[in-house]
């Protein structure tokens, strides 16, 4: 791991920003940033903020976190939500790590899994497989979940089952486990 020492360039913006305001950059050594995979065509990085340090990371592709899960052993779920027949957004999900990653293939952020959320956590996620699932607090219940078969109340294990379809939309899942 290399570590260098840096400034924090701090300038004061002008237009319609308060007089009070600043901003804030850091130049990062072009060396590290081509051993990233940053490109001009390709630029879109995830910071990360603990309270203590910022990290960097290259934004990936759905199918680039895959690649870099399987070769971590995890298992990972590739999850691709549509409405109708049009692809509005592929997640793939790390059940070991308990991270994602997810594009959009619309504009239209009513059609998309997580709306106009672009930093969706796990439990983001979560909520999104419970919002394709019959309410956990559903009169017949035990009876819906042994008529599809399914042991107990799982939305991964329920999405499998139903698609994810749900009486008053068109949108529903296609499912998938990477190996």
């Amino acid at each position: 791991m290399e570590k260098r020492i840096g400034n924090v360039i701090i300038q004061t913006p002008g237009g319609t920003a308060s007089k009070n305001s600043s901003t804030y950059k850091v130049s990062l050594p072009s060396a590290w940033i081509k051993e990233m995979g940053i490109t001009d065509s390709d630029r879109q990085i995830e910071m990360t903020f603990d309270g203590t340090a910022i990290t960097i990371s290259k934004k990936l592709s759905p199918d680039e976190f895959i690649r870099s899960g399987r070769s971590k052993g995890h298992k990972i779920y590739l999850l691709s939500y549509y409405d109708d027949q049009a692809l509005c957004s592929k997640i793939a999900a790390d059940y070991t790590d308990q991270t994602l990653c997810f594009e959009n293939y619309t504009n239209n952020f009513l059609r998309t899994a997580f709306g106009n959320n672009l930093v969706p956590t796990w439990e983001d996620f979560q909520a999104f497989l419970e919002e394709r699932c019959i309410p956990r607090s559903r009169a017949g219940l035990r009876a819906y979940l042994d008529t599809i078969g399914v042991d107990q109340y799982d939305p991964l294990e329920i999405i499998q089952k139903t698609k994810g379809r749900m009486a008053e939309d068109n949108q529903w899942l296609r499912m998938e486990v990477v190996e």
